[in-house]
């Protein structure tokens, strides 16, 4: 069974960055889709940053130029790296596996940005 621990939360001020880990369990994170998802305070749950199995990157405009999505397949660990991060990116990121039919989620680490 796979599972993913998502870490790197925490209070930053705007304009400063962080970097997100989402680790996985099992053996399938090499052959798996990989995403980052958040989810604002009263808001539906959007979209961020998505990676392929083949390294393929595709963003949110939001981010767009600010956060930058990577993978580390020895060590089945995906990275967000925020950076010029803004109040409004305040929000718990959850990261996301695919490999159809399965979809896994993380628990969610908490982003606050705020001065």
């Amino acid at each position: 069974q796979v599972q993913l621990v998502e870490s790197g939360g925490g209070l930053v001020q705007p304009g400063g960055s962080l970097r997100l880990s989402c680790a996985a369990s099992g053996s399938i994170f090499s052959s798996s889709d990989m995403a980052w998802y958040r989810q604002a305070p009263g808001k539906q749950r959007e979209f961020v940053a998505a990676i392929t199995l083949g390294g393929t990157t595709n963003y949110a405009d939001s981010v767009k130029g600010r956060f930058t999505i990577s993978r580390d397949n020895a060590k089945s660990t995906m990275y967000l790296h925020l950076n010029s991060l803004k109040p409004e990116d305040t929000a718990v990121y959850y990261c996301k596996l695919s490999r159809r039919p399965l979809e896994v989620w993380g628990q969610g680490t908490l982003v606050t940005v705020s001065s």
